[in-house]
């Protein structure tokens, strides 16, 4: 994870400003793009840490897109992304991005330029300030979506860089800087920069515990069952999770946050698991009724569950955590989950079970029957999509019918799909395809995302186009909130959103900046639209499919009726939803 080759490292004696030791420790840390907008009280700040050999500043169009795109470069990077606002109106502006890496599990760091020292302990009446003296009110409010914070000062500001920093790291969980205007350009040692930050590593006891019992459990079953979760991929464990799939009596399902971590195509593949929602009945019962089951950095959330349709007993499961590894009652503090999973692999291969019989091939979406003249359907959609997704695609979907269309396609070698299924606020994904696509230059986007949620965040589209990134987009265009429809009172006032010329966006946005933009109603249509936009890799591509706004994919109607249900709704309403 170090990447000490940024900067040069400092001599003895070296000073370097706070804000340039902050920029330099994300350099290492693999975080050279920090996104944000600039403020009165962060521009000293800023000016100091682009003076950072390897830092770049990706401006956005707000602080809310800012955070959502440093979330997705950070989950791509598997590394910290760094947001940095001006106090009070920008961190407020940027909360809800940071709160979504919390409940996800991201090592963001927010960054926020405040008032000079002096003038924060006089409690001056101040502006982006509740004006009643009281200078904290926001770093209060950050401490419940963030794992750690801090106020600097110049005399522990290394310190503090440094904990907050391995917080983030070790935990997975986006940290709060707040650094005043005075501080920023506070001269500091530099000496610690020679010294990279690294995560804690696992306590040994406790691992050769853990590796004891462990193997022992293993002795007493015929074969192994792993969910595998988002937090696996956190931790960047996804060649481990493909090596411990090529042993003999594995099998492996990964959860919705985590589609594609490992190979669909691989033998030992079960696919996604999402309970009763759950696409195929072999891998629902291969996972709820698995002999030995191995939780591996999995998040029981609702929609991760299915709404809780699981039918397996968590506790009766190993579980492997970010920090902590549990077998049955007994907890094994200290054990990283790379050590775990490493573990893991080595004591299935010692164990040497018996193989099991090959799998059907997952199904895929297919090509509904009917003219290709006649009115675009979701199932065409995903089929059509099925059939021409190419190889390698860094694939994003929006909560809502993009995503769960999404989750139902076959996804091919060295492709991954980025989704928010916990904190599920929309509009993430537009702004996260702009992270995508500076993590992964070498992997062009696939962006799925509602109409209703593009409103939300559309701005970032400019950001998107001026800095010549080409991703594909499939804008899906059912005029309003149809997740919303599907759960209760589909045709209500609330559901429907006002009507855009999305084709004519990208030139609004990005005028003299080539794109090409489609607007597809039919099967056949949406089939042309995608061969052109696999050629035209020089551009961005826009396709908006124009589907009836009561059709919805099969796990989201599904996903609607359990929702409505758990909420109350009137039947009807359910029904008319389905």
């Amino acid at each position: 994870m170090p990447d000490t080759t940024a900067a040069a490292l400092p001599h003895q004696g070296e000073t370097v400003t706070v804000s340039a030791y902050l920029a330099t420790r994300l350099c290492q840390l693999d975080g050279h793009h920090v996104f944000g907008l600039p403020g009165d009280f962060s521009l000293s700040m800023l000016d100091e840490m682009l003076t950072v050999p390897g830092v770049e500043w990706v401006g956005c169009t707000n602080e809310l897109n800012a955070a959502y795109a440093a979330d997705a470069y950070a989950r791509a990077r598997r590394g910290v992304a760094a947001v940095l606002t001006t106090y009070g109106v920008g961190e407020l502006s940027a909360m809800n991005g940071v709160a979504g890496s919390y409940a996800e599990d991201v090592p963001l760091v927010l960054v926020s330029g405040m008032p000079p020292s002096r003038a924060r302990a006089d409690g001056l009446l101040l502006h982006h300030t509740l004006v009643d003296g009281d200078h904290d009110h926001f770093v209060r409010a950050y401490r419940e979506v963030t794992a750690a914070g801090a106020v600097l000062r110049a005399a522990t500001a290394v310190a503090e860089i440094d904990r907050m920093l391995l917080t983030a790291i070790n935990e997975c969980k986006p940290v709060y800087l707040g650094i005043p205007a005075d501080v920023a350009v506070a001269r500091v040692p530099a000496a610690n920069l020679a010294l990279p930050l690294r995560r804690s590593p696992s306590d040994p006891t406790s691992v050769q515990q853990f590796r004891d019992a462990l193997t022992a459990l293993l002795a007493q079953h015929p074969s192994l069952t792993v969910l595998a979760g988002p937090r696996v991929h956190r931790r960047r464990l996804e060649g481990e999770l493909a090596a411990l799939a090529d042993l003999p009596g594995v099998r492996i399902a990964t959860q919705a946050g985590a589609k594609a971590m490992l190979d669909e195509a691989h033998p030992a593949s079960l696919g996604t698991y999402m309970g009763g929602m759950t696409r195929s009945e072999i891998t629902r019962d291969a996972v709820d009724f698995a002999p030995l089951l191995v939780l591996a950095g999995t998040t029981l959330s609702d929609v991760l569950t299915g709404l809780f349709t699981h039918r397996f007993t968590p506790e009766d499961a190993v579980e492997l955590g970010f920090e902590t590894a549990r077998i049955g009652a007994s907890l094994f503090h200290g054990v990283r989950m790379e050590d775990a999973v490493r573990i893991l692999h080595e004591t299935a291969a010692e164990r040497d079970f018996a193989p099991l019989p090959p799998l059907p091939p997952l199904t895929r979406p297919e090509v509904a029957e009917g003219p290709a003249s006649d009115a675009l359907t979701q199932a065409q959609l995903w089929a059509e999509i099925q059939r021409w997704m190419p190889d390698g695609v860094t694939a994003i979907a929006d909560s809502g019918t993009a995503l769960f269309g999404a989750l139902g396609l076959h996804m091919s070698h060295d492709s991954d799909l980025l989704a928010q299924p916990i904190w599920s606020s929309i509009g993430y994904t537009l702004p996260a395809t702009l992270g995508i696509c500076l993590a992964r230059p070498e992997s062009r986007s696939l962006l799925f995302i509602g109409d209703g949620a593009a409103q939300l965040t559309v701005q970032e589209l400019a950001t998107i186009l001026h800095r010549g990134h080409t991703p594909i987009i499939v804008l899906i265009n059912n005029a309003g909130y149809t997740i919303e429809r599907a759960i209760q009172s589909p045709k209500a006032v609330y559901q429907d959103i006002t009507p855009w010329d999305w084709s004519a966006l990208p030139s609004v946005l990005a005028p003299g900046v080539p794109s090409l933009t489609t607007t597809v109603r039919t099967r056949a249509e949406l089939a042309e639209a995608l061969v052109a936009a696999r050629e035209r890799t020089d551009r961005l591509v826009l396709i908006e499919a124009v589907l009836d706004p009561s059709d919805a994919p099969e796990m989201l109607v599904e996903l609607g009726r359990g929702a409505a249900r758990a909420n109350g709704a009137p039947s009807a309403s359910v029904e008319q939803a389905g």
